[in-house]
């Protein structure tokens, strides 16, 4: 099962996430988070920062595309994640020149799929967390069940207020027919001592439990 850690500010912990085998680092250019990886460093040093393996992923929320498209090259980006309320069409043009995660923030009872239709032929893959008041993370989960007995036909990322007691439960997630297209778990506020400083005991024993 492979792993994204969002929210990275500290160089040297990407390079451990690295050592880990870690295979995603989500870094937010959505400067009203507490995570906003341009309050820590700048687009030369992120876009310097390589590991043996891990991939750099842009986060972005509305922000317009032409920037969106510029960060991808000034900072090395091997993903981009749209989190916000980015258009069908917006998301195909993004796409036309890197791969593209678009998230959706789950509601209770809703039917992701019927609001995913439209981006089916416009992004590469799909992430799903949480529903909250703005467009930061909730640190909380949303009902997995939602998912289970649907067919995503997209790879997709499982995110929303994983912690690091999850791994079971994760392993269990992982037996249900719509895992076939679970592409990577997706952790960030539960495995922190502060935003953007990660526990790196936390993930390492997440790390250790999923990947075994």
């Amino acid at each position: 099962m492979r792993i994204k850690v969002c929210g990275i500010t500290k160089p040297d912990q990407l390079m451990q996430l690295d050592e880990m085998g870690v295979e995603f680092a989500g870094f937010i250019f959505y400067p009203k988070s507490p995570r906003y990886v341009f309050s820590q460093m700048n687009k030369e040093q992120l876009r310097k920062l390589k590991g043996k393996q891990i991939n750099k992923v842009g986060v972005f929320v509305n922000t317009p595309a032409e920037e969106v498209l510029h960060m991808v090259d000034a900072c090395g980006l091997y993903l981009v994640q749209l989190h916000g309320d980015e258009s069908p069409k917006y998301c195909e043009r993004i796409s036309n020149y890197v791969t593209v995660v678009k998230a959706f923030r789950m509601r209770e009872g809703e039917n992701i799929l019927w609001r995913a239709k439209d981006y089916q032929d416009v992004a590469d893959m799909f992430l799903f967390d949480t529903e909250g008041a703005g467009y930061g993370g909730t640190g909380k989960k949303f009902n997995w069940k939602q998912l289970e007995g649907e067919t995503v036909k997209k790879p997709f990322f499982l995110s929303g207020g994983i912690e690091p007691t999850d791994a079971e439960l994760l392993k269990e997630f992982s037996k249900s027919s719509v895992a076939k297209d679970l592409f990577s778990v997706d952790i960030n506020s539960k495995f922190e001592i502060a935003p953007g400083i990660k526990d790196m005991a936390k993930v390492q024993a997440f790390v250790t439990a999923i990947k075994g």
